[in-house]
């Protein structure tokens, strides 16, 4: 048994900047970092464009609020974000001080870009490898503080929580197989989204949301989760993500007439409205017959070509190098094959702004948490913020909770029913169901039903669909049976994970009957605040997944109609 007063599920921008919160708050609490890769291959490296924050006297953190606010449609929980947009400056500055590589003025100062949805040029740049630089410096960080210990290759299974209070956690050592159990007095869950439930997605293939299920099985709700991201822009065929700095540097969306087409659906704002209103306008784009005909669908064009190789060798090198390896296309000489792709999990874990649960002593920040301040659109660089801003938090409130707490004894029976489902009853699986077989199947049907647009038909195919999912699950086979390194074992962890989840989005979107942010239904094409101006909150049960709603905090902007 590992002992350790904080457990940080998470290696990330949000658990990196917990842990040292924690570890600066009191050097004298032992805090782990429990990560199933090592902590600088966590997905967070794969932000490009910037993090949001009011640095210039032309901006301040109400206006940030503002904007966050309405690009959410009305949906944040306003306390949350004001906090948010008041912490986020002296986070931007925290990391310059801690050797973050800034983008910098010709006088010296932080650069900031545009980017969709925000008044003014607020995003902070690093170029276009603005996580990788962030983790780095984070973790870098980190190994300062003696009172920091890493796993690294952990994956965690399940919590322990007794009389709703969490006494730890149970995860498996991949490079031995063994299962091994933490003992803490505060866990805090950063362990990202859960994009791999699509297929064309962003995100890396470790995006799985396993803090979110797994909290969720233990009885905290989910927020908000039909509430799911679609980019306006990956790269096809491979669905990497073309960040939104490409289209701030000043990139045109064009289709197969060369038309801007953006001026018809956010005639200010063009390319730079927020997320969901793009995304919808290329899909439409597409649907109608105004796309290009393509080896793998038909698909619009990001336009990069006039602004010229010395600016685009600047400000967006790692975009250009991805698109001459994985398109074959030099975006200096030619335009960039795009299309809507799945990207980020706006919904998730249900905290207060202080990131606590409904559990003692667990907390969540970053992606795998619905705190709330991205509501039902997030805007472009205000992810990596929360994770700096809320990260914080949670590794300060975490160190409060243990003060003066004594380490809870946890029975031997709940490492060995742990050590029974994972190693006999799911590794012994015998069965003809295949977990790579389910697994496309699954992501099939939610690209294909519950994508950029929904109608109470294909939601209701789709429920169908993954219930089927489910009990085919039970009938898998795992062929590599040993215990070291054994992926076979772990998709299939995952999958149940995933499939979990995918069920919650599902009928969180067939029982919303009204179109808000990323959530877009056909058959209920206008928002509706009488009715649904308040949060979803989904509660695990063995037979799926119970409703209930709450309503959202509004402290001085009333909901308005969005215009761009």
């Amino acid at each position: 048994m590992e002992l350790h007063d904080i457990v940080i599920v998470g290696g990330g921008l949000a658990g990196l900047r917990a842990a040292i919160e924690a570890a600066e708050s009191n050097k004298n609490v032992s805090i782990a970092i429990v990560s199933k890769v090592y902590p600088i291959r966590s997905h967070s490296v794969c932000a490009e464009g910037g993090t949001a924050a009011a640095l210039r006297e032309n901006d301040s953190p109400e206006l940030h609020a503002w904007d966050t606010v309405k690009g959410a449609d009305f949906l944040a929980d306003q306390d949350a974000v004001e906090l948010f947009c008041k912490l986020a400056p002296k986070e931007i500055l925290r990391l310059d001080n801690w050797g973050c590589p800034w983008n910098r003025t010709e006088d010296g100062k932080i650069a900031q870009r545009p980017f969709g949805g925000h008044s003014v040029p607020r995003t902070v740049f690093a170029a276009d490898r603005v996580g990788l630089h962030e983790t780095h410096t984070l973790y870098e960080r980190t190994l300062m503080y003696e009172n920091i210990t890493y796993y690294n290759e952990y994956f965690t299974t399940n919590l322990v929580v007794e009389d709703d209070c969490v006494k730890g956690l149970t995860a498996i050592d991949l490079r031995t197989g063994e299962l091994v159990l933490f003992n803490a007095k505060a866990i805090i869950l950063a362990t990202g989204g859960a994009g791999r439930i699509y297929d064309f997605t962003t995100v890396s293939h470790i995006v799985t949301g396993d803090g979110i299920a797994i909290a969720y099985r233990n009885g905290v709700p989910l927020k908000d989760m039909e509430f799911f991201q679609f980019f306006p822009v990956g790269l096809i065929p491979s669905g990497i993500g073309i960040t939104e700095a490409a289209r701030g540097e000043g990139g045109y969306l064009r289709n197969r007439f060369g038309e801007r087409f953006m001026k018809k659906y956010a005639p200010q704002m063009m390319e730079l409205a927020p997320r969901d209103i793009v995304t919808r306008a290329v899909a439409t784009e597409i649907r109608e017959g105004r796309g290009f005909k393509g080896p793998y669908g038909d698909y619009v064009v990001l336009d990069l070509t006039h602004l010229g190789e010395e600016k685009i060798n600047e400000r967006l090198p790692l975009i250009r190098e991805m698109c001459i390896k994985f398109a074959n296309v030099d975006p200096v000489e030619a335009p960039v094959p795009i299309r809507p792709i799945a990207h980020y999990t706006m919904g998730g874990i249900d905290t207060n702004m202080w990131c606590e649960t409904k559990i003692n002593g667990l907390f969540a920040v970053g992606e795998c948490a619905c705190i709330s301040i991205h509501g039902a659109n997030r805007l472009g660089s205000n992810s990596t913020t929360e994770c700096l801003v809320f990260g914080a938090i949670a590794g300060k409130r975490a160190v409060t909770f243990c003060e003066n707490k004594q380490f809870k004894r946890i029975p031997s029976k709940v490492y060995e029913n742990e050590e029974k489902r994972l190693f006999d009853e799911l590794l012994g699986k015998e069965g003809d169901e295949s977990v790579g077989q389910i697994k496309k199947e699954m992501q099939t049907t939610m690209d294909g039903k519950v994508g950029v647009f929904r109608n109470e038909k294909d939601l209701l195919n789709a429920l169908k669909k993954i219930k089927e999912l489910k009990m085919r699950f039970n009938q898998i086979q795992i062929v590599d049976k040993g215990r070291q390194f054994n992926t076979d074992m772990i998709s299939a962890i995952e999958l149940s994970f995933m499939l979990d989840l995918a069920e919650v989005i599902t009928m969180g979107a067939l029982k919303r009957t009204e179109s808000r942010g990323g959530h877009f239904r056909e058959d209920y094409p206008e928002r509706d605040d009488k009715n649904w101006l308040r949060h979803s909150l989904a509660y695990y049960s063995t037979d799926g997944p119970t409703f209930s709603y709450k309503p959202v905090t509004i402290t001085k902007w009333q909901p308005v109609e969005r215009k761009y």
